[in-house]
């Protein structure tokens, strides 16, 4: 089976070493990834994707697009006339690709489809406070993420889990159920599902706007907005009139100061809290604009307090 890798970051790097350490049937005769972007620092350099170092350590070919709907891309791909291109964590490809894979092309989608469709499914899982997500194989179709399912796994999202930690399991399970995928399209005894439209959800791409702390809401909502969002792109608040972004934080069950506007500061016994709209929310790691990131009490230590009450907005 000749299969076209794509994908570009770390969540798509166990599916490319699981296929290339299957079964011997699985020829994986091109990767396709993003292109190398520039290095942040005082030596310009480029680094390469994650999946473009592990293709590289596999000694696998690799090419690099930032468009994938240039008819040259489409002629390359047919050059190597796959039976199946595998996609996870790419770009949206348009038919003149997808339709050139002989037994189809299916993607890797981090939730339990047809629940968080779209750009960041992780994200908006522990955002909206679920329990339990999964992973999704699907054959690709002109609709984003509507495709006919093929295989789902599910797992539980813990009580403290982050948006990153989450990531790297679900890109461990994704990995294992790419091979059973694989699997199944080469004995020939695929059953692929219907979508139940009824049951869509979306899981918007993550902007300035949608990751801006809410403090206006309970403090459990808002401790699930932060682990959703960390350790990246990291939820968000203003502070004096600079960003303050909070990787880490625990609701209080109980604090002996009465309840405050929400946004409300609260610096006490060395700690950082701040008000929600039913108690206080303990912040443990941030990063005020233009410091490295820290613990709260690092942070705490060079922290000037105001008179008046200070509120996060």
């Amino acid at each position: 089976m000749r299969i076209v890798f794509m994908g570009t970051p770390s969540f798509a790097v166990p599916s490319l070493k699981a296929i290339a350490a299957a079964d011997k049937d699985f020829e994986l005769v091109l990767v396709v990834t993003g292109p190398d972007k520039p290095r942040k620092g005082k030596h310009a350099a480029y680094e390469p994707s994650e999946v473009k170092q592990a293709a590289m350590e596999l000694s696998l070919p690799v090419f690099e697009t930032d468009d994938v709907r240039d008819p040259a891309f489409a002629r390359l791909v047919a050059e190597y006339r796959p039976d199946v291109i595998v996609v996870a964590a790419f770009r949206i490809l348009p038919p003149v690709i997808y339709e050139q894979a002989s037994l189809g092309a299916f993607n890797l989608h981090a939730s339990l489809l047809p629940a968080y469709r779209g750009a960041a499914p992780i994200n908006w899982a522990i955002i909206r406070g679920e329990h339990e997500t999964g992973v999704t194989t699907f054959f690709l179709q002109n609709r984003v993420d509507t495709g006919n399912i093929i295989l789902k796994e599910k797992t539980a999202v813990g009580p403290g889990e982050n948006a990153t930690e989450l990531s790297g399991r679900l890109s461990v399970i994704g990995a294992r159920v790419v091979v059973d995928t694989l699997r199944l399209i080469a004995s020939g005894k695929i059953d692929a599902s219907l979508q139940n439209e009824a049951l869509a959800s979306k899981a918007p791409k993550l902007n300035r706007e949608n990751t801006r702390i809410v403090w206006s809401q309970p403090v459990s909502k808002i401790n699930d907005f932060i682990r959703g969002l960390a350790l990246k792109p990291t939820a968000w608040t203003a502070m004096a009139g600079k960003t303050l972004k909070i990787m880490k934080a625990a609701p209080v069950v109980s604090h002996d100061k009465s309840h405050a506007t929400p946004g409300t500061v609260l610096i006490d016994n060395g700690k950082f809290y701040v008000s929600g709209s039913d108690g206080w929310i303990e912040v443990l790691s941030l990063q005020i604009e233009g410091k490295k990131p820290m613990q709260a009490d690092e942070f705490l230590r060079g922290f000037r307090h105001q008179e008046e009450p200070l509120v996060l907005f």
